[in-house]
């Protein structure tokens, strides 16, 4: 296939390298020019646009860091993607986006005669998991390019489902973090040793991939495990979002996003997201680190 793709970051390059291994034929595009370097390594052609990258394309993929970033690059009047797209082709958005967002998406794609998926993805390709809204007859032939860059491929529903899927596990995953660091600091603070009580969680009921970080990033001082600060803290907000929207409870939702803020006040937000821990314990006013 003959594939654009748009925002070739820490996500978007290995996904599209992962699409090259599978023998489809990409044009690349990222407001960096040096980011697309990895790439045209391997075979990719670079355009100058969005647009330009949609040109042609089969299906265009984005890989952006959130709504703003995707309204521009798809909608813009001169070199947005759906400027360029040619009708019945595909687009896939991969961000982890808002759902008001993919509605509007989804319309302006109707109005094009352009095929709309939101695939939010999960981990690192090509073992990550993606989340695919839309419609069945739009999933099924551009299933191949799922299963070429991820293990899980999952169709969760009509369009918009894979977007409240994602922001339904970043919501498990980061609230579930902060709940991990308050439990060690309680600890902290009781005097047990923060190495055993590292070993014990894994093996008891307080056991999640979450609370892995800990012993290896925070109890470390590394602070280097998964995602930025503000790609976290701008999905915890999304998902509060969602759930305000559809009248769900979201309590500790949003004392987490509260904490994620307070770090990036402090100017942290390039660092991996675990750098949060420094809120809390503050907070506590006792330490986690070993150093």
């Amino acid at each position: 296939m003959r594939i654009g793709f748009v925002g070739t970051g820490t996500m978007g390059t290995p996904i599209a390298g992962c699409l090259i291994a599978a023998g489809h034929q990409l044009t690349v595009y990222d407001i960096r020019r040096a980011a697309t370097g990895a790439l045209v390594a391997q075979g990719a052609a670079v355009a100058e646009t969005p647009r330009a990258a949609a040109e042609s394309a089969d299906a265009v993929f984005t890989s952006l860091p959130g709504p703003a970033e995707v309204e521009t690059a798809v909608l813009d009047p001169v070199s947005g993607i759906l400027r360029g797209m040619p009708s019945g082709a595909a687009y896939i958005d991969l961000t982890t986006n808002a759902p008001a967002t993919i509605r509007f998406l989804a319309e302006r794609c109707r109005e094009r005669g352009v095929a709309f998926l939101d695939a939010p993805v999960s981990g690192r390709p090509p073992n990550m998991t993606v989340m695919v809204g839309g419609e069945e007859a739009d999933f099924t032939p551009v299933r191949p390019l799922f299963e070429a860059i991820a293990k899980n491929v999952f169709h969760v529903g009509p369009s918009g489902a894979g977007c409240v899927a994602k922001l339904v596990t970043q919501y498990l995953g980061y609230t579930n973090f902060i709940a991990a660091l308050e439990g060690m600091l309680i600890g902290a603070k009781a005097g047990v040793d923060l190495g055993i009580l590292a070993r014990i969680v894994p093996v008891s009921a307080g056991q999640s991939r979450t609370f892995d970080n800990i012993p290896r990033s925070v109890l470390t001082g590394a602070f280097s495990s998964g995602g930025t600060l503000d790609i976290v803290a701008k999905d915890i907000d999304l998902a509060v979002a969602l759930a305000r929207e559809v009248g769900a409870p979201a309590q500790l939702g949003i004392l987490a996003s509260e904490m994620y803020k307070r770090a990036q006040a402090q100017g942290w937000g390039g660092e991996g997201f675990p750098v949060v821990a420094r809120i809390l314990e503050a907070m506590a006013g006792v330490g986690l680190r070993h150093e």
